[in-house]
């Protein structure tokens, strides 16, 4: 087994977000899951580097988040 095995977790998304990821993704090369767990990865980079969050433009607009 796995020192670090990845946790599974239910994720519920907008319609426009499940979009707008879903395109990022492609442009990138990388599945949904896939895209969601590098951002996710970015952002507690960030956070750790400056203690803060990472810029609002990221690459998705305000009327994609819920």
């Amino acid at each position: 087994m796995p020192e670090n095995p990845k946790k599974q977790i239910p994720l519920r998304l907008s319609s426009k977000l499940y979009d707008a990821i879903a395109a990022w993704a492609e442009e990138d090369f990388r599945s949904v899951n896939g895209q969601i767990e590098y951002l996710l990865t970015e952002c507690v980079k960030q956070r750790k580097k400056n203690g803060g969050y990472t810029p609002k433009d990221i690459g998705v607009s305000e009327e994609d988040i819920p």
